[in-house]
């Protein structure tokens, strides 16, 4: 299994008892055809870091980071474009519910899934920083450029997160140099992630690695 699929499935599964099946539906369906990029980061530096680590040892923390990224997606889409405004039959509204709900389960069940990580605190920033953001891009003072803006941040702390979650998961903090690279990372995609069947550079393992081996050296001196 590829690390595009082993990220998928592990969020997906994470949100396999959940109730009621129209709900579960709504997310499995979204999930299916959600680009994967923070998820597969978090495996991604795992192993780039540890080698001999088992991917699957880090699927929960894939699992975490993804579904926190894309509730907190969804809900930035629902904040810009409300559903109720065109809201025409019951079972548009209906429709509308699911998508608010599908947003506050997407993210509660990352939370549980990086709860006990050293990563819990890193996430725990990133719904606190998106509040922030989308509250300032409320404002009627912030034109457009800003807007365009503070709704990139997400995509931002994402991958900051993956890096997070990945490196904790093998032992270790991030080095700045890290987290900086994440954010280039980030800003490369222009706010939009790849396709679902792409999700990184075929050098991001490697750009990792080198990164890492500096921050040891750095230290060693």
């Amino acid at each position: 299994m590829d690390d595009v699929a082993r990220a998928r499935s592990a969020a997906r599964e994470a949100l396999a008892n959940v109730e009621p099946d129209r709900l579960r539906q709504t997310l499995d369906e979204r999930l299916a055809t959600a680009a994967v990029t923070p998820g597969v980061l978090a495996i991604v530096t795992a192993r780039a870091l540890d080698p001999d680590v088992d991917p699957e040892a880090v699927v929960d923390q894939a699992a975490g980071v993804q579904l926190i990224y894309e509730g907190l997606r969804l809900t930035r889409r629902l904040a810009h474009d409300e559903p109720w405004t065109a809201v025409s039959t019951p079972e548009a509204e209906i429709d509308a519910d699911l998508d608010v709900l599908a947003a506050d389960v997407l993210v509660s069940r990352g939370f549980s899934l990086l709860a006990r990580t050293d990563a819990s605190s890193a996430a725990v920033e990133v719904v606190r920083a998106f509040g922030r953001d989308q509250t300032r891009r409320a404002s009627p003072a912030v034109d457009p450029p800003e807007a365009t803006a503070l709704d990139r941040n997400l995509e931002v702390d994402a991958l900051e997160l993956a890096v997070v979650a990945g490196t904790t998961a093998v032992g270790g903090d991030p080095p700045a140099e890290l987290l900086a690279y994440a954010r280039e990372l980030a800003a490369d995609y222009d706010g939009e992630f790849p396709p679902p069947g792409r999700a990184l550079p075929e050098t991001t393992a490697d750009q990792i690695a080198a990164i890492s081996e500096r921050a040891v050296s750095a230290t060693d001196r």
